[in-house]
């Protein structure tokens, strides 16, 4: 029996306890909806989909289309259903993080300051990009989140949690570098008051 990436497998379940997708509109919904916590390409989610239909978690029913490709259309099966309320059920402790951009700050001494500045400015860009489109779908889909039913809502809520880490880490980079900026500016200050205190004669 092939192993399963257990926490891409369980994202795949949930999904599918919702309503039965296609393997293309899985990949959808991990792009739109679901990647702001969880990533995976669509080779990875084809290949998990296999694997849990192996196992019986998932079922697929053939989907004839006129014109096109026929389709497989997945849904989750009793077994599957029972091991996702399994993994629920669990504590789930922090992920361990890896990111490049922290180790670069801490080693941006032994550069010049601008480097540090331009890559802070285009990380900063891409998260105010990533943080507009959440935005705007919560803007299309959950301007009412009184009226969500419940698994609406607890989308809007993973959702709010997407939208706080991209406003987390925009605003950080701004502190960045204006503080940056601002330390730069000062030894700029003094070593400009150096060159003009007067030489003892």
């Amino acid at each position: 029996m092939q192993v399963l990436c257990m926490a891409l497998a369980h994202t795949i379940l949930m999904l599918l306890a919702e309503q039965a997708h296609s393997g293309y509109d899985l990949s959808k919904e991990f792009n739109e909806c679901v990647g702001h916590y969880w990533q995976a390409t669509p080779q990875q989610i084809y290949r998990e989909l296999a694997k849990l239909e192996e196992r019986d978690w998932i079922e697929a029913e053939t989907i004839t289309q006129e014109g096109r490709p026929n389709k497989k259309l997945y849904s989750i099966t009793a077994t599957g259903k029972l091991k996702l309320v399994e993994w629920l059920v669990q504590p789930a402790d922090p992920m361990s993080v890896r990111e490049d951009l922290m180790v670069k700050v801490r080693g941006s001494h032994l550069v010049n300051p601008e480097v540090m500045l331009q890559e802070l400015e285009r990380r900063r860009q891409i998260h105010a990009d990533k943080l507009a489109k959440l935005r705007e779908f919560e803007h299309e889909h959950f301007s009412e989140p009184d009226r969500l039913s419940d698994s609406e809502f607890v989308q809007y809520l993973t959702l709010r949690c997407g939208i706080r880490y991209e406003s987390g880490w925009a605003e950080w980079c701004t502190e960045a570098i204006e503080r940056l900026q601002q330390r730069v500016q000062q030894k700029r200050d003094a070593e400009s008051d150096r060159v003009l205190q007067p030489t003892p004669g």
